[in-house]
């Protein structure tokens, strides 16, 4: 009975086809458009992965990590005296102006690390000694730097050449890969004194304090009793990165348009395939209700209507989500849009295409509930 429902199924080519697009699309729309707004959401985290440290320590009213506020130098001092802290490094991050070699100012995030530490440093690094960062107007530069400020140059700029920043010469030592950030800045690193030379001079220079917690100690035990004792705000990796994804929810109109899109394509799947479904029960009443005459009953019916409607979700929802992890290979090498496929992503879309082949399936169980045998024998 069950082969002889997917038979059924497939004998109308035309609606079998619209059915299997209808959810294809559905499924593409929304795991694609999901994929893309992961992979927005991690690059505005990108920072804690650039610039590792297991506590980040920021003026009070700090909101998220793409945002800071200077502290006095004096802060780093009062967070090495906390107890439980192993040690603690300034860092200062800033979104400077550098000349690429065509004249143009480009924007750069330039990082400021702890010259004895280095503490905050690149996690790959593609070719160059760290060490000589600490050399004067050493910089270390990632591959976005690379080509944004090699416009109007022969080759791509490489260790030992130059370029200015603020009007002050920085000589490239070495060449790293890392994420991309959310406002698209590449970024380049140097020593902390290196970096409060070539920003513009103010009273409080310092933007954040690295720390790590003593062998033994939990992270986040730690940053409270940063903020019990120094009155700034210390949090862990994890907390620091549902704070600044917090803010985006609440502050930037990114998710809403992104959950829009994945709505339109929810309502678009039901629309779709609950019509072409229905129309497809009212061309096979004939045929359902030969079976009903037969003795079927209407839970063997609502069944048969059940395998229809889901062996069509399978079948719409692999091709959508093949589609999607096609379109991630496409746009991998290039960087954006930035694309991340998770196995929450195709759990949640895979949910959402069984409610609507459950909907459209109630749609003929209703249908067929209510037919009567007599339909056979009309003309």
């Amino acid at each position: 009975m069950y082969h002889l429902a997917l038979k059924m199924l497939v004998a109308d080519r035309a609606k079998y086809v619209m059915l299997v697009g209808g959810l294809a699309f559905a499924s593409l729309l929304m795991t694609q458009q999901n994929g893309v707004f992961q992979g927005l959401l991690s690059w505005t985290t990108s920072h804690m992965r650039n610039m590792r440290a297991s506590i980040w320590v920021v003026e009070r009213n700090v909101e998220q990590v793409n945002e800071t506020k200077a502290m006095r130098d004096t802060d780093v001092n009062r967070v090495r005296s906390v107890t439980g802290v192993d040690f603690a490094v300034p860092l200062f991050i800033s979104v400077l102006k550098a000349r690429a070699s065509d004249g143009s100012d480009k924007p750069i995030q330039l990082v400021g690390l702890h010259a004895a530490t280095l503490i905050g440093r690149p996690p790959d690094i593609v070719r160059g000694d760290l060490e000589q960062l600490r050399l004067p107007n050493a910089v270390f530069i990632d591959e976005l730097a690379v080509e944004r400020l090699s416009a109007g140059r022969a080759r791509p700029l490489d260790i030992g050449d130059t370029f200015e920043i603020n009007d002050r010469e920085a000589r490239v030592v070495g060449i790293c890969r890392t994420e991309r950030q959310f406002f698209g800045y590449p970024y380049v690193f140097t020593t902390y004194d290196q970096a409060l030379q070539y920003a513009p001079r103010q009273r409080k220079m310092l933007s954040i304090i690295l720390a790590e917690p003593k062998s033994g100690l939990a992270a986040v035990d730690v940053a409270r009793a940063i903020e019990r004792e120094t009155g700034l705000r210390a949090l862990t990796v994890p907390e620091f990165s549902r704070a600044t994804i917090d803010f985006i929810w609440r502050n930037t109109g990114i998710p809403a348009s992104f959950l829009t899109t994945i709505i339109l394509g929810f309502i678009v799947g039901i629309a779709v395939s609950a019509q072409t479904f229905y129309s497809f029960v009212l061309e096979n009443l004939r045929h359902l209700g030969a079976l009903k005459a037969m003795g079927a009953s209407n839970s063997l019916l609502a069944r048969l209507l059940l395998l229809q409607a889901f062996a069509v979700g399978l079948v719409g929802y692999g091709i959508g989500v093949g589609l999607t992890a096609l379109f991630g290979f496409a746009v991998h090498p290039i960087g954006q849009p930035p694309f991340i496929l998770d196995y929450a992503t195709l759990t949640v879309t895979g949910v959402a295409v069984i409610v609507i082949c459950m909907f459209a399936a109630l749609l003929g169980i209703l249908k067929v509930s209510r037919l009567e045998t007599a339909i056979v024998f009309r003309a």
